[in-house]
């Protein structure tokens, strides 16, 4: 991989601010909230909470949530979906930009998602010190998948992977991890509980990759969208929040969960009906997607603190 020759992020605040905003952190709470899930999960089933492994996790999610994001923004660069992508929306589409508009160029790009992925498994060293040598290989999984999400030879997100890959790594395996890292067990209650979250995040991707359809399809990332049409999207998006309330729904009924739980997943529900309704109509104005990225980014938002409120406080 090269990443050309370029410039540095530059000193001082004005670098630190660019660093900041190269990575993306508007979309931090989709790592963050797994995280803080499987934590209260964890510590519930341990009887006391575990603070420096909570950090540590929390920190090392992050951080490779970071590099992967800045990663992607190289990768689609090179792959030339990102300096096609007229139909971006601004700031959740087509990438960060700082590639194209010259703020950073490959090299610095890449600089900056190395440095992130060398700091997160510094830290991941340093849990399975603490911990044990399990956090490591779900570490080295997580962070595995989001490189090849958009890193050649494997671009998951050009083979119709990327949406089950990133619902794995933001879901299943945070959740699972730091539930672990508290209680030292693997549970079918927490896996239950990781369900949603990542079904959640697989919406959130499928519906951002829609105004890049044409950029994506022209470059030859094959994701979702562009292989199976807004036709096929729209029952797909209405099946994963289904999914994600059955998964809670078969943990209240073997037990595992009151049902409580299914509270707020169940408002949720209708507010997929409304986001389907509307990619079923066909042809969606910029404001039309708009209206839908920030209703399934709220969906993963309120789910998610729901489902922490739930584990640290039930």
């Amino acid at each position: 991989m090269s990443f050309g020759t370029g410039i540095e992020p530059g000193p001082g605040m004005q670098g630190a601010r660019r660093l900041l905003l190269s990575v993306r952190p508007m979309f931090f709470p989709a790592s963050v909230l797994p995280v803080l899930v499987g934590t209260g999960w964890g510590a519930r089933a341990a009887g006391g909470l575990d603070a420096v492994a909570f950090a540590l996790a929390l920190a090392a999610t992050v951080g490779v949530h970071a590099a992967v994001n800045v990663i992607n923004d190289v990768y689609d660069d090179i792959s030339g979906t990102d300096p096609i992508n007229t139909g971006r929306i601004h700031p959740f589409t087509g990438g960060s930009r700082f590639i194209q508009n010259g703020i950073m160029d490959r090299r610095a790009m890449g600089r900056v998602g190395l440095v992130m992925l060398a700091t997160a498994g510094g830290l991941g060293i340093v849990l399975a010190l603490l911990e044990g040598p399990v956090v490591v290989a779900l570490g080295l999984i997580g962070a595995a998948l989001g490189v090849a999400y958009s890193a050649t030879p494997f671009q998951l997100s050009a083979r119709g992977l990327g949406e089950l890959a990133v619902g794995i790594g933001f879901g299943v395996l945070p959740v699972m991890g730091a539930a672990w890292l508290q209680s030292g067990r693997f549970e079918l209650d927490a896996f239950l509980l990781s369900l949603p979250l990542g079904l959640w995040v697989f919406n959130i991707l499928l519906v951002n990759e829609i105004p890049d359809i044409d950029a994506d399809e022209a470059a030859g990332k094959r994701t979702l969208p562009v292989r199976w049409g807004l036709r096929g999207i729209w029952p797909l998006y209405l099946a994963a929040n289904g999914l994600a309330w059955i998964a809670l729904a078969v943990a209240a009924a073997w037990g595992l969960m009151p049902f409580i739980v299914l509270a707020v997943p169940t408002l949720l529900i209708a507010v997929a009906v409304y986001v389907a309704r509307m990619l079923a109509r066909g042809a969606p104005t910029r404001s039309t997607l708009t209206t839908a990225i920030k209703a399934t980014l709220a969906c993963h938002g309120a789910g998610g603190l729901w489902l922490a409120a739930f584990a640290w406080l039930s």
